[in-house]
């Protein structure tokens, strides 16, 4: 290797560390965003695996290679040789706009899959039996919302079990399925919920509805992307403020074009094959 051709090799090492440390360093809601491009990409190109950052290893690890290290518990689609998807959302139950989200469901005759928040739980507990009454799957979100990344193994853990516990008294069983809030969670956590025999599912099609977008906008961020086997994220919770009104008038006509272009909109566990719960 020539002068030259070091420098250049070193140039572009320093540049792509100092960009990691960019990514690492954003909040989680960026961090969230950054991923979801990610998976968008997945989703049009599924040669071209990106680098998931927001989980720690010794190496950076691919979405792809973490799949393929835990296929039996990491999930960010289900077989893309089926017309089956699955539509996904997250931070219920809240009072006002999940009880929307399921009117229309319910009018679509459509399942959804629902990853509840333990401490929305507590405050909505008929909302979280209606959702189990009406159908639909129930997976779990954490106690609080909590960046798992920024947890100790006791606490992660307690965000877990304090959530299935909730989750079993309000509805008389516990999930088997969990997603990390804003997707981040780290190997060792993943390795520990396989121990668990949890299936950790993420998404590869994303709404990005969480910032308050239009309906519109909404659909543009989801209809282009979905191909067989895609699990899709939106929200039917939001905090103090929050606005989902997008979503909801989204939703009918994403499930409609959904619908004529052949898909069967099913929960995760069986666009997965796996059980319900534990």
């Amino acid at each position: 290797m020539n002068k030259l051709s070091f420098f250049l090799f070193f140039l572009v090492f320093i540049i792509h560390i100092f960009w990691e440390q960019i990514v690492i360093g954003k909040s989680p809601q960026a961090k969230a965003e950054v991923f979801s491009q990610q998976v968008n990409t997945v989703a049009t190109n599924s040669v071209n695996w990106p680098v998931l950052n927001i989980i720690e290893s010794s190496q950076p690890l691919t979405l792809k290679s973490i799949n393929m290290k835990y296929p039996n518990t990491f999930f960010m689609s289900g077989a893309n040789t089926k017309s089956k998807i699955a539509l996904t959302f997250d931070d219920a139950p809240d009072a006002t706009f999940t009880p929307l989200v399921l009117d229309i469901l319910k009018k679509k005759g459509v399942k959804a899959t629902f990853f509840v928040v333990g401490n929305r739980i507590e405050k909505y507990p008929e909302i979280a039996k209606r959702i189990v009454r009406e159908g639909h799957t129930i997976g779990n979100h954490s106690y609080n919302h909590a960046n798992f990344t920024k947890l100790n193994d006791e606490e992660f853990r307690a965000q877990i079990n304090k959530t299935d516990t909730l989750i079993n008294n309000t509805i008389g069983f516990s999930s088997n399925i969990i997603r990390p809030p804003y997707g981040n969670v780290t190997e060792k956590q993943i390795h520990w919920l396989a121990g668990q025999h949890k299936k950790v599912v993420y998404w590869n099609v994303d709404s990005l509805d969480w910032k308050g977008l239009k309906a519109q906008q909404v659909i543009n961020n989801v209809l282009p992307y979905v191909r067989p086997g895609s699990i899709i994220l939106q929200h039917s919770g939001t905090g103090n403020g929050g606005d989902l009104s997008g979503t909801v008038n989204a939703l009918p006509i994403i499930i409609d074009e959904l619908k004529k272009k052949g898909f069967n909109l099913v929960t995760v566990p069986e666009l997965l094959n796996i059980p319900v719960n534990n």
